[in-house]
C-alpha cells in the first residue's frame, strides 16, 4: 500500500498540491465571479449565503491551503498536501461504504483528458464489488454556452464515466471528450435515469459541473477541484456535497494513479 508519506512526497513532485500551475489571479477572478452570481462560477451551486471574495478566501485557505491574504493577488497559488491526504482519506472511506451497500453510482467528468483514468478506475473496481455504475442518456443533445457562444454536445461514456463531446468523435489532439464546468450533461443524465424509471445514483463522484449540480438536486456528491473553482467547495461548506478533494486538475493523467491506487487501498478495493 502507497505510504501517507509517499503520497505526499508524489503530490509535492507532481505538483497536485504544493505550489501549483494554477495561479492566483485565476483564482481571484473565479472568486469575484462566484461573488457576482456568475453561473461561469456557479457551475450548477445556488449558494444560501451571501458570498464575498473575502469569504471565498477564506474558505479556500481553510479548504485548500491557499493565502488567506486578500492582498495577495500574483504568482502561483499553494495547495496543502496534507489537506489533500485529508480529503483523500474521507473520498476513499465513502467508496469504501458505497461498495459494501451495492450503491447505484454515477461518475462524470468535465476534464476527461486529465482526469477519466482516475475515474474510470473507481467505476471498474466499484462494478466488481457489485454496484450498478450507471450510463443514462447515451448519446443525448447537451447544447452548451462555452466562450465562441452556443455548441451542441453529445454524451458519452467511456469505462463507465460520463462525459460531453463537442460534434462526432475525439476532439483534435486524441482528447477523449471536451472540458467542461456545466451542470448542463448531469442534470440531463439524471432527468433521463428518472424519465426511465430505472435505478437513480446513490452517488455521483466527478467534478466541475458534474458535482455541483447533482448535488443542487439533492444527490450525494463528492469529486475533486482545483483552486480556482470555488463552487465545489461551497457547496461542501453549505452540505450538499459530501467531499472536496483539493488538488491541481491539470496535469498529466498518469500522475494521478498513485491517487487512485491510494483510495482503493484505503477503501479496500482491488484495482
Amino acid at each position: 500500500m502507497l505510504s501517507i508519506g509517499a503520497l505526499r512526497a508524489h503530490l509535492l513532485a507532481a505538483r497536485i498540491a504544493g505550489p501549483v500551475a494554477t495561479s492566483r489571479e485565476e483564482s481571484l477572478r473565479s472568486y469575484r465571479l462566484f461573488a457576482a452570481r456568475d453561473p461561469r462560477a456557479l457551475i450548477g451551486i445556488d449558494p444560501e449565503l451571501p458570498w464575498e471574495q473575502r469569504d471565498l478566501i477564506e474558505l479556500m485557505a481553510r479548504r485548500c491551503g491557499v493565502s488567506a491574504d486578500p492582498r495577495h493577488t500574483s504568482g502561483h497559488d499553494v495547495i496543502d498536501p496534507e489537506l489533500t491526504v485529508a480529503a483523500l482519506d474521507a473520498f476513499a472511506e465513502r467508496i469504501g461504504a458505497a461498495a459494501r451497500c451495492g450503491t447505484p453510482v454515477l461518475f462524470g467528468t468535465g476534464h476527461p483528458h486529465r482526469l477519466l483514468g482516475f475515474y474510470a478506475a473507481l467505476a471498474d473496481a466499484l462494478s466488481a464489488a457489485g454496484c450498478d455504475v450507471l450510463t443514462p442518456a447515451q448519446g443525448r443533445r447537451v447544447d452548451i454556452t462555452t466562450r465562441f457562444g452556443l455548441r451542441t454536445h453529445n454524451l458519452d461514456y467511456v469505462r463507465g464515466v460520463a462525459l460531453v463531446r463537442e460534434g462526432a468523435g475525439e476532439r483534435p489532439g486524441g482528447e477523449p471528450g471536451a472540458h467542461t464546468h456545466s451542470p448542463l450533461p448531469v442534470r440531463t443524465v439524471l432527468a433521463a435515469a428518472a424519465e426511465a424509471g430505472g435505478p437513480l445514483p446513490g452517488l455521483v463522484i466527478g467534478d466541475h459541473g458534474w458535482v455541483c449540480g447533482a448535488g443542487q438536486l439533492g444527490f450525494e456528491a463528492m469529486g475533486l477541484a482545483d483552486t480556482d473553482d470555488p463552487a465545489p467547495f461551497v457547496g461542501e461548506a453549505e452540505g450538499r456535497v459530501s467531499v472536496v478533494v483539493p488538488l491541481d486538475d491539470g496535469v498529466r493523467s498518469a500522475y494521478y494513479r498513485p491517487l487512485t491506487r491510494y483510495v482503493l487501498n484505503r477503501a479496500c478495493l482491488s484495482q
